[in-house]
């Protein structure tokens, strides 16, 4: 996908959007979610249970968002949470470690604010912005790296005199 290029980013193991916007978008190398909160994909209902139960399924709706879009919690560079009570922000940490700050991962830059209300009185809302890892460009990279280094691989041998096996072949056909 070209970077100019500002495509949806959809999936049914998400909550759909309830208005005019998407999941998420992508553009270029970046994926920007939509803020999740705790609705349950299958019902569309609030998940019953405390923060962090509302916590979890927001994060088990922004996995399968980052999934759609060839990305994950180890790409994200930025979120920011959404609180209806501040008190609630241990135990909203808690579970959000767990998913973007286990051991060995750089957690993301974050910003958390508490705010008057939520969509559907929600306890918590999380948006993300992550990097996509794009296997096809990756891949066509690679393969143009190493044609690149046959070509040369070549050309090193026919300015020394050599030939290679398919070439020699070839030849000894030809004189036939």
């Amino acid at each position: 996908m070209p970077d100019s290029e500002k495509s949806a980013v959809s999936t049914p193991h998400a909550p759909a959007a309830i208005g005019p916007y998407s999941q998420a978008v992508r553009l270029g190398g970046l994926v920007y979610t939509s803020g999740q909160i705790a609705l349950d994909p299958a019902t569309g209902q609030i998940v019953a249970g405390a923060i962090a139960e509302q916590t979890t399924r927001v994060l088990e709706n922004l996995k399968a968002i980052l999934a759609a879009a060839g990305s994950d919690f180890s790409r994200v560079v930025k979120t920011v949470v959404f609180l209806s009570d501040m008190n609630d922000f241990a135990a909203m940490n808690a579970v959000y470690a767990q998913y973007l700050a286990p051991a060995g991962v750089t957690p993301p830059a974050r910003s958390t604010v508490e705010v008057a209300r939520l969509p559907r009185d929600a306890q918590v809302e999380i948006e993300v912005i992550a990097t996509v890892s794009d296997i096809a460009d990756r891949a066509s990279g690679a393969i143009r790296e190493r044609i690149a280094q046959q070509v040369e691989e070549n050309m090193l041998k026919k300015l020394r005199g050599e030939t290679s096996p398919r070439a020699a072949k070839s030849a000894k056909k030809n004189r036939k």
